[in-house]
């Protein structure tokens, strides 16, 4: 690279690390997006009770300052799938958003010089039980296009931007997203799944021919797998090169891989062979790891946990060899949300070293400029840097995690704090996390564990969950624990472990399963998988099926991996948090567990929250919650107070 540098270096500071730097006060990015010259990214705000808002500058950084387009009271979220996502879209002259307080498409107007609203925004749809998400502008139609959930399916619908009610464009089976449309606007593909698979198990590509009257013409599968065909394929974020070739992410080769199609012929091209992931697990709507500036692709690729960005040749004797993957050299290794056009690039990207900020890059000179979000509080001698730790898992597997070593060096009498990440398909990610570097500023050691189950080490690493949830994730954190203390960095009889949601069950049942752990922190955790069964929302109401076993049919084995129905085999103490307005995971669910364990004379800790749902939002909270963990956790292992 030509030239880089990072805006505003950190100061140093003392430790131990406050919480309130950690959480509560630092705005998180999503979804950046260039469009017409200009850049447009998401902020969510903690300190703002969780609000997110659109901000907006000129895409060459100093020419403009920014500017926030959608001030209090707007809220941009959706709740399609109760994750959400793609909350706006813009072209030139149009944003398009969600807004949380009614649910409904909303319309603003952009100056086109300066980028800033014309107009007050207009509402586009009336209040209704329905939800939308992830659309795009139709600019030469005059509308919107996206996901509409409503009666307990998801339909591709439009909307006019004069406003007025959606028209059904298709009905898929089940699940739809990720919509884009040709720059011709001639051809629409998008993202299909069905139950009971997840997205990330078995997806089709769609794709149909658009009519002169905007409708929709033979919308047909084109690439992965419905429910019922032999082979599991999954695809991920389709990306238009041109009006006639289009390129997706597709597992077939056990590794998500870019490959090609030429619409118009229905060839298809591998456009490169690597043992790397070029998508994530859609969880939420918004997700880019592939982008198009008009005249090259760039993507970014995880190896081992590690992403890396790079240019895809598409030079015909490059295209199908390893020489097709051209990284660039830059000091990044956790990267999302990649947006391009006419030769630079944006995304949100971190390091072991930099908090999170938007990274801007010329790509033709490779002038490079990243703005965290907010100024890192920590030295860089005072960052414990992520150590890729390698140890024998569940059957022996060869199981990553990354390791946190305590300021200061691991010793014999070091207390550990293991991390099971949410998902449960997800991943440990690299990236500095100030909340890692809270307990390691402490003296803690951390271990942040991909457990058989994560996503980022291929589709054969993935699949090791399949049925055994409850079982490969139990085992390996245990694992990572053992190994940890065997290296003689960790304490035996100073083992917490930490998760919410999916790694809140993790949490739990290794505490029923395994002898390891000495203390727990459960935020909204799933504490009876057949509750989850049966009254789960509409996304995950099938997940079970492929990571315990069919309802009712798996009865027994639900009964046998349950933390709630095995709660006398706890033996240590537990502090939990949980949001009232849950609908992923019912708070009864978490009440339930503290009566069962206060039953049995354990020490149990719980924290309710009034208008938090799944995943704590508001600033205040994530204080309250990361300031009781440690302190119940310095209690329970008769720690000194920092």
């Amino acid at each position: 690279m030509r030239q880089s540098h990072i805006a505003g270096l950190p100061p140093p500071a003392g430790l131990p690390l406050p919480a309130a730097l950690v959480v509560g006060r630092t705005p998180s990015l999503r979804e950046p997006l260039l469009r017409g010259g200009w850049l447009f990214w998401l902020e969510q705000r903690p300190l703002e009770g969780g609000r997110t808002t659109l901000m907006m500058r000129a895409a060459r950084q100093g020419e403009s300052a920014a500017v926030e387009l959608t001030p209090p009271p707007w809220n941009l979220r959706s709740r399609v799938h109760a994750y959400g996502g793609g909350s706006y879209a813009v072209d030139a002259n149009t944003l398009v958003f969600v807004h949380d307080g009614d649910r409904c498409l909303w319309r603003c107007r952009l100056d086109p010089a300066s980028g800033r609203p014309q107009e007050a925004p207009q509402a586009l749809t009336s209040p209704g039980e329905r939800a939308f998400a992830d659309g795009l502008i139709d600019s030469s139609r005059q509308r919107w296009i996206g996901v509409m959930e409503a009666d307990g399916r998801d339909l591709l619908v439009a909307v006019p931007l004069a406003g007025g009610e959606p028209a059904v464009l298709h009905r898929p089976t089940d699940f739809c997203g990720y919509a884009c449309l040709s720059p011709d606007g001639g051809q629409l593909a998008w993202v299909e799944w069905q139950q009971p698979h997840m997205p990330w198990e078995r997806s089709e590509l769609w794709l149909a021919e658009v009519a002169a009257d905007g409708s929709l013409h033979e919308p047909r599968v084109v690439a992965g797998s419905s429910a019922t065909d032999a082979q599991a394929v999954s695809v991920f974020q389709p990306l238009w090169l041109g009006s006639d070739e289009l390129v997706v992410a597709s597992d077939t080769s056990g590794w998500w891989n870019l490959q090609r199609l030429h619409t118009r012929s229905g060839r298809w091209q591998s456009l490169l062979p690597m043992a790397a992931e070029f998508a994530m697990p859609q969880w939420v709507y918004g997700m880019r790891t592939s982008a198009w500036d008009g005249g090259q692709l760039i993507a970014a690729a995880c190896r081992e946990g590690v992403w890396e960005l790079g240019r895809v040749a598409l030079e015909t004797e490059l295209v199908g060899r390893a020489e097709a993957w051209q990284p660039l050299a830059l000091p990044f290794d956790d990267l999302a949300g990649l947006s391009a056009e006419d030769g630079r690039l944006v995304a949100v990207a971190s390091s072991p070293t930099t908090p999170q900020g938007l990274l801007e890059l010329e790509l033709a000179g490779g002038h490079w400029q990243h703005t965290p979000v907010a100024v890192c509080p920590l030295a860089p001698e005072a960052i414990s840097r992520p150590q890729a730790w390698w140890f024998a898992g569940h059957g022996g597997e060869r199981t990553h995690a990354w390791y946190y070593p305590p300021i200061g060096g691991a010793t014999a009498h070091s207390p550990l704090l293991v991390k099971g990440h949410s998902g449960p398909t997800g991943m440990a990610r690299p990236g500095l996390s100030l909340a890692i570097q809270f307990w390691t500023s402490r003296g803690w050691g951390v271990v942040d564990v991909n457990y058989g189950g994560s996503t980022g080490f291929g589709k054969a690493y993935r699949e090791r969950l399949d049925g055994q949830w409850g079982v490969v994730d139990v085992a390996d954190c245990a694992a990572a624990a053992r190994s940890l203390v065997g290296a003689g960095k960790a304490s035996a009889a100073r083992i917490a472990i930490e998760g919410g949601s999916a790694g809140g069950f993790t949490a739990l049942a290794a505490l029923c399963f395994s002898d390891v752990f000495r203390a727990a922190a459960c935020r909204y955790p799933v504490c009876d998988p057949a509750a989850l069964a049966v009254h789960d929302h509409r996304f995950e109401a099938r997940y079970l099926d492929g990571l315990i076993g069919p309802w009712p049919e798996a009865a027994a084995t639900y009964a046998a991996r349950s933390p709630l129905a095995h709660a006398n085999r706890i033996r240590c103490p537990v502090i939990l948090f949980q949001g009232l307005e849950d609908t992923v995971v019912p708070p009864e669910q978490t009440e339930r567990m503290a009566l069962a364990l206060t039953a049995n004379d354990i020490p149990v800790e719980v924290h309710l929250f009034a208008g938090e749902g799944h995943g704590f939002r508001d600033g205040a909270v994530q204080l309250q919650v990361l300031e009781a963990t440690e302190a119940f956790f310095r209690r329970q292992f008769g720690l000194a107070a920092p």
